[in-house]
């Protein structure tokens, strides 16, 4: 009698393996490959997109919001949210205007304008911090506050800038290069250097993970928590200064409006959890440059831009979702 045959069993080990290592590569770097897909399907759709010329501009306009969405990103990762960086980008715009004016040196209006910003973002710290007050409420405060400020000194205009100069400093190019793209990538880089190799960034993420172990690990969560506002309006003021520069002037009343939502959604896309504790500023960049990207697509494309918030708000969904399910 024939003695039974088995054929030996296939292990399982390298399926799993290789669901881990996929599950780990869309982890963490689902958004650079959601540029990719994006930035290819974007080239095949409309030719003129792989312009250079195209390219820069694509930079030049996101440079603005991506600053603001450095700052989102580093309260996000803290665990909160800031709903006041629209309007208080008004009126850091309207103040450096009128103290540019008012004094006729480019240097006061700039110091004015970091002051002014990291003031705002300073009391919005205090209030969360100190007085215990829910990010989402103090904020929105903060964004009544600010845009009330800004249109009662402007009279409920504009304010031009009166000096010779000012202008130059988001009209000027390093070759082919645009200043605010210089400054929004310098600035990426510094946020991203602090956030990863420095002790303050290992803080921020501990407080975002969970606020009541950082208390227990003598990790002093109210200054850091002002802190991070603080810088969040002190980068609100560096967009500030670009975008009065460019147009040499600033609106009291659409200047910054939905500041708060591009940057959040950027944040969101780029993979920081809205919970706090988990995120990237490389993974801001790219959310930034998918937006950037989409918008200049859907402007190729002719399409109607009250559809492009559509757009947006759908990303937004589907990058949660997709956070849910991590």
């Amino acid at each position: 009698m024939a003695e039974p045959q088995f054929e030996p069993q296939q292990s399982a080990e390298p399926k799993t393996e290789k669901r881990n290592w996929l599950s780990w590569l869309w982890a963490e770097y689902s958004v650079i490959i959601a540029f990719v897909i994006i930035f290819v399907l974007a080239a095949v759709l409309n030719p003129r997109f792989l312009d250079i010329n195209n390219q820069l501009n694509i930079l030049m306009q996101v440079s603005i919001i991506g600053i603001v969405s450095l700052g989102m990103t580093m309260v996000m990762l803290s665990g909160g949210i800031d709903l006041s960086v629209g309007s208080v980008l008004a009126m850091v715009g309207v103040m450096s205007v009128l103290a540019l004016n008012a004094t006729g040196s480019i240097m006061a209006a700039l110091i004015a304008a970091c002051a002014v910003g990291s003031a705002a973002g300073f009391i919005n710290g205090v209030l969360i911090s100190k007085g215990k007050i829910a990010s989402f409420i103090a904020t929105l405060g903060m964004m009544s506050a600010a845009r009330s400020i800004a249109l009662y000194t402007a009279d409920g205009g504009s304010v031009s800038g009166e000096v010779n100069g000012f202008s130059a400093i988001a009209n000027s190019e390093l070759g082919v290069v645009d200043y605010p793209i210089i400054i929004f990538l310098a600035m990426t880089a510094l946020v991203y250097v602090l956030m990863n190799y420095t002790r303050f960034g290992r803080y921020v993420y501990a407080v975002g993970s969970n606020e009541k172990a950082a208390v227990l690990s003598t990790i002093r969560v109210d200054r850091v928590k002002i802190a991070v506002y603080s810088m969040a309006g002190f980068l609100v003021s560096i967009a500030a200064i670009i975008e009065t520069s460019r147009l040499n002037s600033i609106s009291s009343s659409s200047s910054g409006q939905l500041y708060e939502l591009d940057a959040i959604a950027a944040v969101i896309i780029g993979g920081t959890r809205m919970t706090g504790g988990r995120g990237k500023v490389i993974g801001t960049f790219f959310g930034v440059l998918i937006l950037g990207i989409l918008n200049n697509m859907m402007n190729l494309m002719n399409v109607s831009p009250h559809l492009q918030g559509f757009v947006k708000g759908l990303i937004i969904i589907v990058a949660v979702l997709f956070q849910k399910r991590d």
